[in-house]
Formats: structure tokens, sequence, C-alpha cells
């Protein structure tokens, strides 16, 4: 089976559906590593990206923000001058009932109504104004590190911004 489009799972509807005791056959979040980059310095300016609408964010759009992030970062400052975080966490189990497709399916294309659904991945749901991404660096890599939060922003679907969430003195 293919996996369903993101616009699919965008908007939060139902309860967040996080018991994982209860729930079987769960697959593990692509993202992996959580904290990265130089972890024993303190940096003086800390920029974050900042979600203005509530949504839904895949697993792997988590892990496609970290790895644009990470590689540019690393490209251009090198691996021991920025620490990077991804706050958000994927506990929200996205189900999905799996249906007939292909030639013939025509006639059993309805399913079952309102069937509940196997899990097919995780999400995390995030209200407007919580931030994603914390990326700490030194005042003299801000410009950088805004250029890496903006491609990373791209990567996922709801309107974001740029805050600067320690050391506005430094940053113009």
């Amino acid at each position: 089976m293919v996996r369903k489009p993101a616009r699919m799972y965008r908007y939060p509807t139902n309860p967040p559906y996080t018991r994982k005791e209860y729930i079987g056959g769960i697959p593990y979040p692509r993202i992996r590593q959580f904290v990265m980059g130089n972890l024993n310095r303190d940096f003086r300016v800390t920029l974050g990206l900042q979600v203005l609408e509530k949504v839904v964010v895949r697993h792997t759009a988590l892990e496609a923000i970290r790895v644009t992030i990470n590689r540019f970062m690393q490209k251009k400052v090198g691996n021991s001058n920025f620490r990077l975080e991804i706050v958000k966490y994927p506990h929200h189990v996205l189900r999905e009932h799996k249906m007939a497709t292909g030639a013939g399916a025509d006639r059993i294309s309805e399913g079952m109504r309102k069937a509940f659904g196997r899990p097919v991945g995780t999400a995390a749901i995030l209200d407007d104004g919580d931030i994603l991404v914390k990326l700490h660096v030194e005042p003299e890599h801000v410009p950088v590190a805004k250029e890496a939060l903006r491609k990373a922003y791209n990567k996922i679907a709801p309107p974001c911004r740029i805050v600067v969430l320690k050391g506005q003195e430094f940053v113009r």
C-alpha cells in the first residue's frame, strides 16, 4: 500500500490517539535523534521555528526538517558551532483503513463504513504558537541559522516564522 498524502492528516479532527500500551503494531518514528550538534557548549543566541496554526506534522516531516537543518549547519559553520533541538515528539498514532485498489476494486471501494483503521505512522500535534525546533548559535552565525530554518519550514505545510528566543540584542 502506498502512503497517503499528508494533507489527509494535516488538521487534528479527532482526539489524540496516544495510548501505546493498548495499541499493537505501531511503526517506530522515523526520527531517531532529537538533539544534535555541540551538546557541551552554551550558546548566546537561540532561534526557534514557530508554527502559526494548529496542525498535525508527521514523523517523516520532522525527520526531513532535522536532516535539512543539520546538513546545512554542518556544511556552513561546522558541527561544533551549533546545537539543534527538535522540541516536539510524535506521540499521536495515525490510523488508516486500508482498502482494495487496482483493477476490479471499484465495486468494493467503499469498504467498511466508519472503520477504525490500523496504525500506519506517528505524528506530533502542534498548537498555534508552539515552537517546533530550537537552534542555538553564536551571534556571528545568526544569518546562517536563519537560512537553515527558512529551508526547514519549506518542508512542512503550516505557515511558520523564525523567532528569537534568547539573545535579542545580538540579532539584526
